[in-house]
This record gives structure tokens, sequence and C-alpha cells, in this order.
């Protein structure tokens, strides 16, 4: 037990070898280069936030654009574009279905989309105002029609006919009422053959 535990103190003791040494500079190189990639990384989000800042700016300042759209970014730089949007009090989206594919649109709050236009994005479609007010008469025009045509069939089915207004265009208002009203007490007559008429009145 006693020459186990000399021979582990002993080894400790010993000073590294030319293997271990290698091994130790090739982890201080490794994370040297590590350290780099993240310093070189941190600064290109820097300097991809300033242009942002700095594009954005303008957009903001030119009365002539509603919206701006970029072209295709990775998410990290998308997620720094949004940022830079809300900082500015702009409205971001993004589109695409593909994560190679997505882009990002901003919108001047006083333009903000509405749903019609954020779901045409979504499809891939172009936006066109003119053709999406047509569509919107259309089917206001075609919710009148259901409405009128609903309103139509709850109607009570007004008399096929009417005495009065049979007879007054043609002998005036009180002569149409003795007419209508004889034809009404000769229709209810029923003759005889004994000659005795009989009136029904209902």
């Amino acid at each position: 037990m006693a020459d186990l535990l000399g021979s582990i103190l002993s080894s400790m003791e010993k000073p590294p070898s030319a293997h271990d040494q290698e091994s130790r500079r090739k982890a201080r190189e490794q994370a040297a280069r590590l350290k780099k990639m993240e310093e070189d990384e941190k600064r290109k989000k820097a300097e991809f936030r300033k242009k942002m800042e700095k594009e954005v700016s303008g957009f903001i300042q030119d009365s002539a654009l509603r919206k701006k759209r970029y072209e295709p970014m990775s998410k990290i730089k998308r997620s720094i574009l949004h940022d830079v949007a809300e900082v500015a009090g702009l409205a971001s989206f993004s589109f695409g279905e593909d994560e190679e594919n997505r882009y990002v649109m901003l919108f001047k709050k006083e333009f903000a989309p509405s749903d019609e236009e954020l779901e045409a994005y979504r499809k891939g479609e172009e936006w066109d105002p003119q053709k999406a007010e047509e569509r919107r008469r259309w089917k206001e025009q075609a919710a009148l029609e259901t409405e009128e045509a609903s309103r139509a069939q709850k109607r009570p089915a007004s008399p096929s006919s009417n005495y009065r207004d049979k007879y007054s265009h043609l002998i005036g208002t009180s002569a149409a009422k003795d007419a209508a009203h004889t034809l009404q007490i000769t229709k209810n007559k029923i003759k005889l053959k004994t000659g005795l008429e009989i009136f029904f009145f209902f």
C-alpha cells in the first residue's frame, strides 16, 4: 500500500512530458481562435447595427416613403433590424417561408399595414391597394344583395289581387269600392232552381 502511494506521489512530482506540453499549447491556441472569432462576430454585429440605424434614420426622414423592403438576411441580422426598428418607433415584419428567403419590411406607424396587406405578403403576393379596394367593394355589394334576398324571403306574401286596386285605375276609388263590394256579393250568391236566392256573406 505504501509503495502504491509513493509511486502516485512520485508521478505527480514529475515535470510534464513533451506530449502534455504540446496538448496544452494546442488548447491555448484553440481558445485564442475562439475568442478572436467571438470578437469578430461582435464587431460585425455592431457594424451591421450601425449601418441599419443609418438606413432606418434615412427612411424616417424621407416623407415620400411609407415602407421599406430589405433583401433576405440571416436570423441574427433580422433580429438586429427588428430591434433598431422598434427603437425608432417603426412597425417591422418578417416574410418568407424558407429561412434563407426570409426578409424584413419596415412600415411607418401612420402607414401601418392592414391585415389584408400582411396576408398578401405572407402568401408571397404583391400588395395592390386599388385591387384590394375593388375586392372590398365587391364583398360589400355581395353582402348587401345577400341581406336583401334574406329580407325578401321573410316578408309575408301579399294577396295576388285586390278588388279595390283592380278597379280603382278604371273607375275611381269610390266607384271601385262599390264595384268590389258588388262583386263580392255576387260571388257569394247561390241561385237555386226554385228561383230563390240565398246569400252567404263571409
